[in-house]
């Protein structure tokens, strides 16, 4: 080899580690920026999480007067297969399901509601409650009614964002008791 053909070798080898050198500071600088959207992303939706689940139970159905106290809940949708994009949505209410409710719950008789019927069935313990045996009992006193767990749940919690009851949990218990009036009015 001569020196001639060492020196064009070397010279490319120099190009080529500049520009490998070159290429590798974007890439670093686009991942980088990538990185940066990712976590504001990423907080941007553990914010809209917390959210949700701070007002989870704001869809029980004491809030909603036009819902009969026994219709169905509206089922969440299914998750998308594996790789596909993922977007949590609100369930959509269809008006002849809204119109239903309402032309049933003119023909009954008004049921008490259920956080009135959990409140006065948590008001006979002074020890904290499990929302399973709320339910379970809820099931016994009240064999027509027949709510899912998720919604004795939703509607025991909506009762703490009231006021109404507290919430303690015992490792990964959740338990429940009610808020004593006296004691609640003591303490404003």
């Amino acid at each position: 080899m001569t020196s001639q053909s060492a020196a064009t070798l070397r010279s490319r080898y120099v190009e080529q580690a500049a520009s490998d050198l070159e290429e590798n500071r974007r890439r670093q600088q686009e991942l980088a920026e990538k990185i940066t959207v990712l976590k504001q992303e990423e907080a941007l939706l553990a914010d809209i999480l917390n959210l949700a689940e701070r007002y989870e139970g704001f869809a029980d159905a004491s809030r909603l007067p036009e819902q009969l106290q026994d219709e169905a809940p509206v089922t969440k949708a299914k998750r998308p297969a594996a790789g596909a994009t993922s977007r949590r949505t609100a369930p959509v209410k269809t008006a002849s399901a809204g119109t239903s409710a309402k032309a049933g719950a003119k023909g009954k008789s008004r049921q008490p509601l259920l956080g009135d019927l959990l409140a006065d069935l948590l008001s006979k313990y002074d020890e904290p409650r499990l929302a399973k045996e709320l339910r379970d009992e809820l099931l016994e006193k009240h064999p027509d009614r027949n709510p899912t767990p998720q919604v004795v749940r939703n509607t025991l919690e909506s009762l703490v964002a009231k006021g109404r009851i507290q919430r303690r949990k015992q490792q990964r218990s959740v338990m429940y008791t009610l808020v004593k009036r006296d004691a609640a009015a003591g303490s404003d």
